[in-house]
């Protein structure tokens, strides 16, 4: 799974990105749009830690990774790697009906205030997934959307708005899944409709650094099979990303490797034998294969 970015490589805006993620074994990798090094060669032990250094692009003044011109290593094309989860997860947050039209489209009710749930990390799997899909006696209408995650990469409480790069390390393809006719039996039911093993797919990599600017505009489409069955922009969320990191750290205390994926432009239904895909302009793009339930 190569993850080959749509648009600019540079990321939305123009400014220059890093990438941040692991191969399948767990080895650290730093990149570009040309490929990637071992992190060791930045002189950093883990990706945990290059997550604190990502930080600091608005309004502080701290470390930034490297160029990886400037590294003393050559790069590996990145269609010859294979790609597991970027990062160490923490809390996983999920946020619903974020975007306006998406809303409007399920002739639901605007929330007044972000719609959040959290899942376990259990459900979490690598790019190429598979998707699993519960047996049809459990769950007959499954859905996949693609969603924008916020990877969090200082210690943080009280956040605000204006604070946002201080805090948030980079921005991550996600791939949400969600058991519908189990939610659809009851609201009260959204944790478990969304916790099935698998039901979760984050990366290919982490996208560094990140600011409200870079953001702007920002293009998130759902593709199955090729087709897309939904598209909107960053500007169209409700709750924009500020704002949401804002609110959940008044909740509670955001640590590094927290992930809010911020919501989707839209869901598709999938079957055994689809392939799910999540771009995100400027960001990468993220796919898994689904298979049935066993």
């Amino acid at each position: 799974m190569t993850g080959d970015t749509p648009g600019s490589a540079s990321g939305t805006g123009g400014a220059e990105t890093t990438r941040l993620a692991r191969t399948v074994e767990g080895r650290p990798l730093l990149g570009d749009g040309d490929g990637f090094v071992p992190l060791g060669a930045a002189g950093i032990d883990g990706v945990d830690d290059a997550l604190g250094e990502a930080c600091g692009a608005e309004a502080f003044a701290g470390s930034v990774l490297p160029s990886i011109d400037d590294l003393p290593a050559t790069r590996t094309p990145t269609e010859r790697l294979s790609f597991g989860v970027p990062f160490d997860p923490g809390k996983l947050w999920g946020i619903g009906l974020n975007y306006a039209d998406h809303a409007d489209d399920l002739d639901a009710v605007r929330p007044a205030e972000p719609a959040s749930f959290m899942r376990p990390a259990t459900a979490l799997t690598a790019p190429g997934g598979p998707i699993r899909l519960p047996p049809t006696e459990e769950a007959s209408r499954v859905t996949a959307e693609a969603e924008l995650g916020l990877v969090i990469g200082r210690t943080c409480t009280g956040v605000d708005e204006s604070e946002f790069g201080r805090v948030v390390a980079g921005v991550v393809p996600v791939i949400d899944v969600t058991a519908e006719d189990v939610l659809q039996r009851n609201p009260r039911f959204l944790t478990r409709a969304k916790s099935y093993d698998t039901f979760l797919v984050v990366g290919p990599w982490v996208s560094a650094p990140v600011s409200v600017d870079r953001l702007a505009g920002t293009a998130v489409r759902t593709v199955i099979n090729g087709e897309t069955v939904a598209e909107n922009t960053v500007d169209r969320m409700l709750f924009p990303p500020k704002e949401l990191v804002g609110v959940h750290s008044r909740v509670m205390t955001l640590e590094r490797g927290d992930l809010i994926s911020t919501g989707t432009p839209g869901a598709g239904v999938i079957e055994a034998g689809d392939t799910v895909r999540t771009e995100v302009d400027g960001v990468g793009v993220l796919e898994a294969d689904v298979v049935g339930g066993e």
